[in-house]
This record gives structure tokens, C-alpha cells and sequence, in this order.
């Protein structure tokens, strides 16, 4: 059965975090173009967005973490999907025309730490909470993205 869900917000920075929303974007091979990227182990091909799921967020906000939308660094916070059944290989059309497939999960670094009550990162970490960690993504055809695009789980193809 297929999974659908919604582009919730866009996020870019010149480098580092927190990536800020912005009304729209283009995503080509190496990313949202206007988007940067401060150190040698994020960015290229195989890591040309991070994905993270709204309701990740808000679950972490529950537990009374300081972590917003755009704030542990992610290109596209989207929500509505199955995180937990998301993994390397899957597919997401985005819109009409764009399509994404998951390379990896995305392991957190101390970048991100003031998202976190006492600076405790591990709990978006894979190996310690599956179904919790961020995910990158190549880009296998680009196009304009808006707020509010629809997105298409496509398993491992």
C-alpha cells in the first residue's frame, strides 16, 4: 500500500544549522541550489537532502527537547508518512516531478545538540532509536519544490 504525505516546510542555510524555511526551491544533483553545507562528511550526491519527519519533531518537543523544524539540519521536514518503515533504497516522488531515493540514515553530530535537552542528541540516533534518525537522500530527477507537495513513498526500486 502506498505511503502519501506532505512537504511540511523547505529549509536552506549558507552552512550549518539551524536551516531556516524558505516559499521554495529547485533541487538539482547536489541539493536545494542556495543551500550549504560547512563540513567535508555532509553534502554530494549521495547526500544531497536530508529528509526528517514533522512528527519526529513534535514527538521530540513532547519529551521537552528544544527541536524545531529545520533545526538538526534537514532540507525537507515532511510530514504525514511512516517513518519507521522508511529505509535506504526507497523511493519518494515529490510532486510531479521530482524523484529522491534514500541512500542512508543520517547519524547526528554535536552540530545539532541545542535541539536537545542537555545537548543529548543520541535519541535521533539509529542504532540507539530506530525509526528515529534522519535520513539522506540522492537526487534521481529534480525539479521546483513548494510547501505542501505531495510525497509518494515508491519502495526499493
Amino acid at each position: 500500500m502506498a505511503q502519501n504525505g506532505r512537504v511540511f516546510q523547505i529549509n536552506i542555510s549558507p552552512g550549518g544549522v539551524p536551516k531556516l524555511p524558505v516559499a521554495g526551491g529547485v533541487i538539482g544533483e547536489l541539493g536545494i541550489e542556495s543551500d550549504g553545507h560547512n563540513y567535508s562528511g555532509h553534502g554530494g550526491p549521495d547526500k544531497a537532502l536530508c529528509l526528517y519527519s514533522l512528527e519526529r519533531i513534535l514527538e521530540f518537543q513532547r519529551e521537552g527537547h528544544p527541536i524545531y523544524p529545520g533545526s538538526t539540519g534537514e532540507n525537507l521536514t515532511i510530514s504525514g508518512l511512516n517513518w519507521d518503515e522508511l529505509k535506504p533504497g526507497d523511493c519518494l516522488r515529490i510532486g510531479d516531478e521530482i524523484l529522491i531515493r534514500i541512500t542512508s540514515y543520517t547519524a547526528p553530530c554535536g552540530k545539532v545538540k541545542e535541539s536537545f535537552a542537555r545537548g543529548d542528541f543520541s535519541p535521533m540516533d539509529q542504532k540507539v532509536n530506530a525509526g528515529r534518525a534522519r535520513l539522506y537522500a540522492s537526487v534521481v530527477t529534480g525539479g521546483t519544490i513548494l510547501p505542501a507537495a505531495t510525497v509518494e513513498v515508491i519502495s526499493e526500486t
